[in-house]
């Protein structure tokens, strides 16, 4: 506990000294006395008004906000605070939020009431995703005569958790909504009587494939008959999340991992939202997360909470061990879709080597993302010779993704390199594509 001199002290001690040089004593031992005496005086009182000062820890402290907040995303923060004493006590706090967390306010005064409870708000507004601890907080409490103030720090051990945005949330609820349209055999883009579990047989209409019919029902009945299907339910999508160093470096602005974190939620949503099951693997140097393939409703949290506090290694992903611990996991067919970089030597050097363990059973999918401000060199028009390399270095980094991506065609994957903001919902009409014929 530190005592902590105030203005008023500063104040009591220059209107002291402002009294001595306005009574003018006579003789200079006559104004050292009294200046002696009234600063003993002044200091006696700041004693007392310290002493009866309650101390900060007897206040009661309580930090109220959510256990998880996502990126991006205000949301309030309280402090609320009970005085047990018998008289009002007058307090300041300053908190030592994460600076990442961006509060609106760390400090504030407030006077409490006896007995009684008092709630501050502020709001924080995180800039950066992940676990982060909460430290502890300054409190000041002001004696009566507000010469003195005593100051302790008070432990209020805790964090919060920062999860990733859902960029694609609205693009994701319309996708679900126009697959279920699909499901319930509504005309959409995509047509009529797709999938391959028979549910039942009607009558012939101008719009169904011939091949449908079912003869001996048409033989019976004396009309055509065809048999109508559904698109089958509770298959698997598991997401395979690269956290290595292909995935470290920032894409107009935001990490690649997070545009990647979007894609696996959107993945997630959709697939549960259409009946399906979907599962995710996290990996780097090592498999850091395994979420069992699942269709429940939470799933895509579920999947946050698996990816959030991710932070990518510099170092090489081991794709081999990562679908090693895929194929050992998820034994049951399933649509893979590998979240990483279409870096032609990581590709060449490390993935591919690694694709025949998963696609001997699993269907896949590779994703990642185009960085824009390539795209943009490479179709400007050079000003200058430096504008000239430039856009000849932009050129030959799409030639590499390119070449990367054949080669993973190739030995049989599917493969979208989407501009930013486009990943998510490719992967999803992608995925959404192949299930409705039935490819799955």
């Amino acid at each position: 506990m530190t005592p902590v001199p105030t203005w008023r002290l500063a104040l009591a001690f220059a209107a002291l000294s402002a009294v001595v040089v306005v009574v003018s004593p006579p003789t200079a031992g006559a104004t050292f006395g009294l200046l002696l005496g009234g600063n003993l005086v002044v200091v006696v009182l700041a004693v007392a008004d310290f002493l009866v000062t309650p101390r900060p820890s007897r206040v009661e402290l309580r930090r109220v906000l959510p256990a998880t907040v996502t990126q991006g995303v205000e949301v309030p923060l309280v402090w609320r605070l009970t005085n047990p004493a018998r008289r009002r006590v007058r307090l300041t706090l300053s908190d030592e939020l994460p600076p990442s967390l961006r509060p609106a306010n760390r400090r504030a005064t407030v006077t409490v009431a006896a007995n009684a409870t008092v709630e501050v708000r502020t709001r924080i507004e995180p800039v950066r995703r992940g676990r982060l601890e909460l430290g502890s907080v300054g409190l000041r409490l002001r004696g009566p005569l507000g010469l003195l103030s005593r100051q302790e720090r008070v432990e209020l051990p805790g964090d919060v958790r920062v999860y990733p945005p859902f960029r694609s949330r609205a693009e994701a609820e319309l996708k679900i909504n126009q697959a279920r349209s699909q499901q319930l055999g509504l005309r959409t883009t995509k047509g009529l009587g797709a999938g391959t579990d028979f549910e039942s047989l009607r009558e012939y209409g101008v719009n169904d494939d011939f091949r449908r019919i079912d003869w001996r029902a048409t033989a019976r009945m004396g009309k055509p008959i065809v048999r109508t299907y559904r698109i089958e339910r509770n298959q698997n999508v598991v997401v395979l999340l690269d956290n290595g160093r292909v995935m470290a470096g920032k894409v107009a602005g935001v990490p690649r991992v997070e545009h990647a974190m979007d894609a696996a939620m959107m993945l997630a949503a959709v697939s549960t939202g259409v009946g399906d099951r979907c599962g995710l693997v996290t990996f780097d140097t090592e498999v850091r997360s395994v979420v069992a393939a699942s269709g429940r409703t939470d799933q895509a949290m579920r999947m946050t909470e698996a990816m959030y506090a991710l932070k990518p290694a510099l170092a090489e992903s081991d794709y081999a061990g990562a679908f090693a611990t895929t194929v050992a996991r998820f034994r049951r067919r399933a649509l893979l879709v590998v979240l990483t970089d279409l870096v032609e030597q990581a590709v060449l050097e490390a993935l591919i080597p690694a694709m025949p363990l998963i696609t001997r059973t699993h269907l896949v999918l590779v994703g990642g993302v185009q960085d824009p401000e390539v795209l943009a060199w490479s179709q400007e028009k050079p000003a200058d010779l430096e504008e000239a390399y430039r856009k000849t270095a932009a050129l030959a980094a799409l030639a590499e993704r390119e070449r990367a991506a054949r080669r993973l065609r190739a030995l049989g994957a599917r493969v979208v390199d989407a501009p930013v903001g486009r990943l998510s919902g490719r992967l999803a009409d992608a995925y959404l594509g192949l299930k409705s014929r039935g490819a799955l």
